[in-house]
């Protein structure tokens, strides 16, 4: 993925996160791909935050996991975030979880849209937010 824009997260793995088999149970992972979007939105220099502020919401609108190798408590652990694609209505970030040998451990996207807070209807994130939707378009894969 050269010249691909990828933010990278360190992902504090707890005892209280494994299963019985002892390693991450498997929702966790959806927790990691919210840090890496949280974190690429907030190296790129923009705020979810100000995204409600300014009266709209960015909700999943679909996800998707697979999951290779087992990240287990004791393990390093990191999320690796990129724009997958950009269409003006949706989103889809990229996400790889890597342990601390830079094996994937597992790979996933989600779909986010973004609807008005008030009556949760769908806008255009270029008509909503044409700076950063350009930015997205700067740094997504080609």
């Amino acid at each position: 993925m050269d010249n691909v824009f990828i933010s990278t997260r360190e992902i504090q793995l707890l005892y209280a996160d494994t299963d019985m088999m002892g390693v991450i149970y498997h929702a966790n992972y959806l927790k990691y791909f919210e840090l890496g979007r949280s974190g690429l939105i907030e190296d790129l220099g923009y705020s979810y935050v100000d995204m409600e502020h300014a009266g709209y919401f960015a909700p999943v609108y679909d996800i998707q996991a697979t999951y290779k190798k087992p990240l287990r408590y004791g393990d390093r652990g990191f999320v690796k975030t990129w724009i997958e694609k950009n269409d003006g209505l949706k989103t889809v970030y990229g996400y790889s979880i890597i342990n601390g040998d830079e094996e994937v451990c597992a790979e996933g996207t989600s779909t986010h849209i973004v609807v008005k807070k008030d009556n949760f209807r769908p806008i255009a994130f270029k008509k909503a937010f044409p700076e950063w939707f350009m930015k997205y378009e700067e740094i997504k894969k080609k």
